[in-house]
């Protein structure tokens, strides 16, 4: 044993390797934790693996938080849970009636209404074992092909490029080319912020040789944007036209590689056709950039010894998403820029198993192993390997993601699984995905968070395992598959993803198949359930026959393809020429320019985009746990260029409501040079956790790519007017903050306007956080709901509570301090009247020094308190602080001695280097 707990019970305290649970870098971490003879075990501490190939020790600010996130089990679901009608709430349930119920409804409806009547909706959170079990109880047991997944969201325009061009899914590139490219071409990745780790990589080799360049495509200035040698702001969804204008320069100059086009591709001479109309100078028109700049780009691409493309959401998330990434890879067919060091189209992923989700078929549009749905040679070899018989599976194509909730909607389908995703946040058009849930027959919900915008529709909800809790494997966007280790026992009832869509299906197994029919769900084990997925991928372009459990193990994280009597896996593919297509060849295809999805018009006049914040991640179900992740961005808000907003007669902070064609919602207005005039921004992160509404998807358009059949979540046409609210409201706590979060969430939306966001307790010796909400109203809120406010905050009158009230105004000002013996320490305040107030006194709590002054003052509390953010969140280093650095002469190598700022993570070393350049050009 390594010591005594708090209970004086001996600790034993394990070190676990395993892979972080957010984005597609797959960050190997050490996860350490303490188990007592109690039982009682939680983690401590994660830190970087630097054992790991694919961060080598470093981790982000999220990555190095995760501790902080599993801490508790406020807000799990720990118990199965069951209701018999909507309008019935659900009770908790032993796991036996759970899993006896949920199969007995599938498998009525099935009966009724046939195989497709029902529907899976799964994430790419989702570890391989999980979506394997899932995938084959869909289209192996139930015979339908309605499984989807979140990654449809964000990868499948990806897929559908690289299936395109190169005849089978997957990049053709590695992690160490990031090291070895001369020009870095970003185009609608904010890798700053989405992948921070190796964004790390990629400053470190341009540090090493300053002659490579970088050149960002984004309508934003990002953090990225401003570290770019050429920034192309082009205009929303024209990458397109931007690409083929390259690419014609590409061609009048004589820069590509004729001999290996000739040798290694077909239609080309199709493309080249159309390139004809994208001249530099019209492609620059269309796309609002200077033509001079679209030639350099093309130069410096098609002159580079190694150029590497780095692309994400802002190609996929878009109704020509596929065109996107087609004209994208195109400039890397013509110019050999692939298949060697440094180069190569790679496509960073969004999820953490959105890869190995796909690896195992685990989407509408696909088999397992890279097969093909409407293939009669490919569903009759995977009938063999899971002994069904011959024409068992289903030829028809499933319904992706928007499909699959209009046909909810409409009552096609009539029962959907959703596992470990939140699509009542995440999907676009979330009024009609709420609606369609509500229609629903059944609705099964598998997830470990208990208040996320989803779970209120659950008609059964199924308490699961989450990171730190669970056994099996992922696949990273280098294609390398590491192992996913528990660290802890699942809290409560919690049990592992597959281990509950198992027991379901052995149960509708009993139920529906054939007599005499082999057993599908004898894999009780992940190392099992990695077996039978592997032996479906032998043969193919994926071929992971020479890898087990075993051999990861003993080697450690492996890339794919890996076959059977192979030392090492693959690294650079497509190097001979040889692509996955029936001939060989790539393929080239017409990509001609097509605007977004939808115009704007007098009506609705600007483009709104959607984007990422650099510590939180998705819909926060998990970041939003941990109080010290608010601190860069605290809040919600909507970024407005400055002239924009003069125009409208709107100031910084002021509510405004943006409305689309399908909704409204109101959020806090941020000016920001940032975006151009005419363009807004919004995070996609806040959910109905933290506000009022649903969040940003209220607005976003259901448009999808015609091929990959990805909504476009990037762009939609807005207006923004001023909100006007005759009641505001301030309130504070500091205390458990997750407990109060969850007794406020029934109470936001009854609101015009709430927000909460989390705060780190700088004078916290108990784990205690602040919360904080802001409130407005057209008038003020019945009393019913400021007592359940009051309650939930624990901010009723006592005697630590000095209150001033004015009945006839509606104002009521109160100020809880932290106890009657100690110095002037602000515990929590309540502020409500006409006009937003208290702005200065909540500063000074969550500064956590004391009050100056006599306690009655902080009523009258009106000094300019200005939020100060904070930029490096491990070491708490406010802006303000690096502003007078800087101005002192600090450069960011003398920030990092000084402030001790970008040590830890390094994910705020972007805006560190900015904020240096703004000092000297200032």
């Amino acid at each position: 044993m390594d010591g005594t707990g708090a209970a004086g019970l001996p600790v034993e305290r394990r070190s676990t390797r395993s892979t972080c649970c957010y984005c597609g870098v797959g960050c190997g971490v050490i996860v350490h934790s303490e188990h007592d003879a109690s039982a009682s075990e939680r983690i401590v501490s994660v830190e970087g693996d630097p054992r790991h190939p694919a961060n080598f020790g470093r981790l982000c600010s999220k990555g190095l938080a995760l501790a902080d996130s599993a801490r508790s089990v406020q807000g799990r679901v720990l118990q199965p849970q069951l209701r018999g009608t909507r309008s019935e709430p659900r009770r908790p349930v032993d796991w036996g009636l759970a899993l006896d119920t949920v199969a007995e409804r599938l498998s009525r409806i099935v009966e009724r209404h046939g195989p497709d009547s029902v529907a899976f909706y799964l994430s790419g959170q989702l570890l391989t074992e999980d979506y394997y079990v899932f995938n084959k109880l869909a289209k192996g047991l139930l015979r339908t092909n309605n499984i989807d997944t979140n990654s449809r969201l964000c990868m499948s325009s990806a897929v559908t490029g690289y299936k395109l061009a190169f005849g089978a899914d997957g990049p053709p590139t590695c992690y160490e080319d990031l090291e070895h490219a001369k020009t870095v071409l970003f185009a609608g990745s904010n890798a700053a912020y989405a992948h921070p780790v190796l964004f790390r990589r990629l400053e470190e080799a341009k540090a090493r040789d300053p002659g490579v360049r970088w050149i960002v495509v984004d309508p934003r200035r990002t953090d990225t944007a401003a570290m770019a040698d050429l920034h192309l702001a082009i205009q929303p969804g024209t990458d397109v036209a931007l690409f083929n204008g390259m690419l014609h320069h590409l061609v009048w100059e004589g820069l590509l590689d004729q001999g290996f086009i000739d040798a290694h591709t077909t239609g080309f001479g199709e493309l080249k056709a159309l390139l004809r109309d994208y001249t530099p100078r019209m492609s620059a028109e269309i796309c609002g950039v200077p033509a001079q700049d679209l030639v350099t780009a093309a130069e410096w691409f098609g002159r580079s010894p190694a150029a590497l493309s780095l692309y994400c959401m802002g190609l996929n998330q878009s109704a020509h998403g596929t065109d996107k990434n087609l004209a994208l890879i195109h400039l890397h067919l013509a110019t050999r820029q692939l298949g060697r060091p440094g180069a190569g189209p790679f496509s960073l992923t969004g999820q953490p198993n959105a890869m190995g989700g796909r690896e195992v078929g685990g989407m509408a549009t696909m088999l397992a192993a890279h097969r093909e749905i409407t293939d009669d040679a490919h569903r009759a070899e995977v009938e063999t390997l899971w002994q069904l018989a011959p024409g068992s599976l289903s030829p028809r194509p499933g319904l992706a993601a928007v499909e699959l909730f209009d046909a909810l909607h409409s009552g096609k389908v009539k029962a959907v699984w959703i596992a470990c995703t939140n699509p009542a946040h995440s999907m676009p058009d979330i009024a009609r995905v709420r609606e369609a849930l509500r229609r629903a027959e059944y609705v099964i919900v598998q997830e470990a968070f208990a208040d996320t915008d989803t779970v209120p529709f659950a008609d059964a909800l199924l308490p699961a395992a989450t990171w730190g809790e669970k056994d099996g494997t992922v696949t990273n966007s280098e294609r390398r598959i590491s192992r996913v280790r528990a660290a802890v026992a699942p809290p409560g009832q919690a049990k592992p993803d597959w281990w509950i869509a198992r027991e379901v299906a052995r149960r509708i197994e009993a139920r529906l198949a054939a007599p005499g029919a082999a057993p599908l769900f004898e894999a009780d084990a992940p190392e099992r359930l990695f077996d039978e997925h592997r032996a479906l991928t032998v043969g193919r372009d994926l071929d992971i026959g020479g890898l087990d459990y075993a051999r990861l193990e003993h080697d450690g994280p492996q890339q794919w393809p890996f076959p059977a009597g192979h030392a090492t896996g693959e690294a650079r593919r497509y190097a001979d020429g040889l692509f996955a297509t029936t001939d060989g060849r790539a393929r080239f295809h017409a990509t001609p320019y097509k605007p977004v999805a939808e115009q704007t018009s007098a009506r609705f006049p600007l483009r709104l985009l959607t984007g990422r914040l650099r510590d939180q991640w998705h819909g926060m179900s998990r970041t939003g746990r941990v109080p010290q992740l608010f601190a860069h961005s605290p809040e919600p808000g909507l970024r407005m260029h400055p002239d924009d907003a003069a125009r409208r007669g709107l100031e910084a902070g002021a509510l405004v409501r943006i409305a689309s064609k399908r909704g409204e919602l109101v959020l806090p207005l941020e000016l920001s040079d940032e975006v151009g005039s005419g363009t807004v921004f919004a995070a996609m992160h806040w959910s109905g956790q933290h506000l009022s509404s649903g969040g940003i998807n209220e607005v976003s358009l259901p448009a999808v790519d015609a091929r990959s059949r990805q909504p476009e979540l990037k762009h939609a046409a807005v207006r923004v007017e001023k909100a006007e609210f005759g009641w505001h409201l301030l309130a504070a706590r500091r205390g458990d903050a997750l407990a109060m979060r969850a007794a406020l969430q029934p109470l936001l939306k009854d609101c015009g306007y709430a927000g909460v966001s989390l705060h780190a307790d700088p004078a916290s010796q108990d784990g205690s956080a602040w919360l904080v909400m802001r409130a407005a109203a057209t008038e003020a809120m019945p009393s019913a709901w400021m007592e359940s406010l009051e309650n939930a905050l624990s901010l009723t009158p006592g005697a630590d509570t000095l209150e001033y009230r004015d009945a006839r105004r509606g104002l009521l000002k109160r100020v809880a301090w932290r106890s009657a013996h100690e110095a002037n320490l602000i515990d929590g305040l309540l502020w409500a009247d006409a006009q937003p107030g208290g702005e200065a006194l909540l500063r000074a709590a969550l500064a956590g020094g004391p009050w100056q002054g006599p306690r009655l003052a902080a009523f009258s509390a009106s000094a300019a308190f200005a939020r100060d953010p904070v930029v490096c969140v491990c070491r708490q280093v406010t802006e303000s602080a690096i502003r007078t650095a800087v101005q002192g002469g600090a450069d960011v190598p003398a920030l990092k001695e000084r402030l001790g700022c970008g040590t830890v993570c390094g994910s705020c070393l972007p805006q560190l280097a900015r904020l240096a350049r703004e000092s000297t050009h200032a």
